[in-house]
């Protein structure tokens, strides 16, 4: 879905005049990702969001406005490089999935802003940072059935804007389209059962919610910023501690205290120094190092 939007968007940058272009709200989208040996279909929708990009960032009269890049082989470290660096998360799998797991947390607590549907941990986010700091879209959980039936019996017809973006495929821009035929069959024909048809049109009205939201600094910092500290509940200290308590069923081993000693560092440094480091139990904001220093200077 998010590179069908890319496509769509992509479109309309294409048509639209210099001065219309640079009204628009200009975006990085980053992908990082990577398919296991046998996951044919992810090697393929691998393979399409790199020859999109490939085409978007070469394209001069587009590419100021719209960037696509793909960062192989993700893992936590890059994960804390490109995190906090981002302004927005998406989190768009089929409500009912349970397919968004806890990297939702991690950018709003990085102050990250979400577009997702209802499904898993965007559900407990919604909870503690509210309807108004994250873009939800899509099918309700409870109403997946009826929207698949209606999908697999080709009740419902896609909208204009989802037809389009797979007509761009069709047409060979991003290469040759027999490459891409497995992905376009999956979400055609009937056979839609992720609905991404289905939703498509919903993404976008969020998508364009997120460029109008942008433009309006000050709402958009004050959204960063409470996500970030209404996102206390996601911490591992919690975590843990909610665990020790209602699944391993351990109390918390304290380390007795006061502990008081002295540290010495006369050989290490040109002034004379003695430290006298006092510590009380961690259970109490005492726990905080109490640092009290007397400097004398080398006769």
């Amino acid at each position: 879905m998010n590179i069908l939007y890319v496509i769509y968007r992509y479109r309309l940058l294409k048509h639209m005049s210099t001065s219309e272009k640079e009204e628009t709200t200009p975006r990085v989208v980053i992908f990082g990702g990577k398919a296991a040996p046998g996951y044919y279909m992810a090697k393929r929708i691998i393979k399409l969001i790199n020859s999109v990009g490939e085409v978007l960032n070469n394209d001069p009269s587009t590419s100021k406005y719209l960037k696509v890049v793909f960062i192989p082989n993700y893992n936590v470290s890059k994960a804390e490089i490109i995190i906090p660096a981002s302004d927005i998360s998406q989190h768009i799998s089929t409500a009912g999935m349970e397919a968004s797991g806890t990297s939702n947390m991690k950018f709003v607590m990085n102050g990250g802003i979400i577009i997702g549907t209802l499904d898993g941990a965007n559900i407990e986010i919604r909870e503690e940072c509210g309807d108004d700091n994250m873009f939800i879209f899509g099918t309700l959980t409870e109403n997946v059935p009826e929207a698949r039936a209606a999908v697999s019996k080709k009740d419902y017809k896609p909208s204009t804007a989802f037809n389009l973006a797979i007509g761009m495929i069709e047409t060979g821009l991003f290469g040759k389209p027999e490459q891409f035929s497995e992905i376009i069959s999956s979400i055609t024909s009937g056979s839609d059962y992720y609905l991404v048809s289905y939703d498509f049109d919903s993404y976008v009205d969020a998508q364009n919610r997120i460029d109008e939201a942008y433009k309006d600094k000050k709402r958009w910092a004050r959204m960063s910023i409470l996500n970030s500290i209404r996102a206390g509940k996601f911490s591992s200290d919690r975590t843990i501690h909610q665990y020790a308590k209602e699944i391993w069923n351990v109390t918390p081993v304290r380390r007795p205290g006061p502990m008081a000693f002295q540290m010495q560092d006369r050989d290490c440094n040109p002034l004379n120094r003695q430290i006298s480091l006092e510590l009380s139990s961690p259970a109490t904001p005492k726990a905080l190092p109490q640092f009290n220093r007397e400097v004398k200077k080398d006769p």
